[in-house]
């Protein structure tokens, strides 16, 4: 399965490169399945701080993880194959990314 951009009927995003330098790239990542309750959080943190990756991983109350991540497009890609497994424990069943042109942390964490 390939990582792909999610493509809006509406009119693309505009990226803020004061935001994202121009060597980097930043997305939001949706993933649905069982993935909360199985370190998914944790586990795409350790994963995404070797990567040398910046921004978070979040549960959400509809019982998907969003993971928002920024760095070069090379450990973008590998992260967002590595959210179609994830850790042992899960089920993932579907992931959706999409471009994101917010203000990411100066590192990855949980929320």
């Amino acid at each position: 399965m390939r990582c792909k951009l999610a493509r809006s009927r509406v009119s693309p995003p505009t990226i803020d490169r004061s935001l994202v330098s121009a060597d980097e790239q930043a997305v939001r990542c949706l993933v649905h399945g069982r993935v909360q309750g199985v370190w998914f959080r944790a586990t795409a943190a350790e994963r995404a701080q070797r990567l040398q990756l910046r921004g978070w991983a979040k549960n959400l109350a509809d019982g998907r993880v969003e993971v928002v991540i920024a760095g070069s497009p090379e450990a973008v890609a590998e992260m967002c194959r590595w959210l179609w497994t994830g850790p042992s424990g899960a089920q993932v069943s579907g992931v959706k990314l999409v471009e994101w042109n917010e203000p990411v942390g100066p590192r990855f964490q949980t929320l």
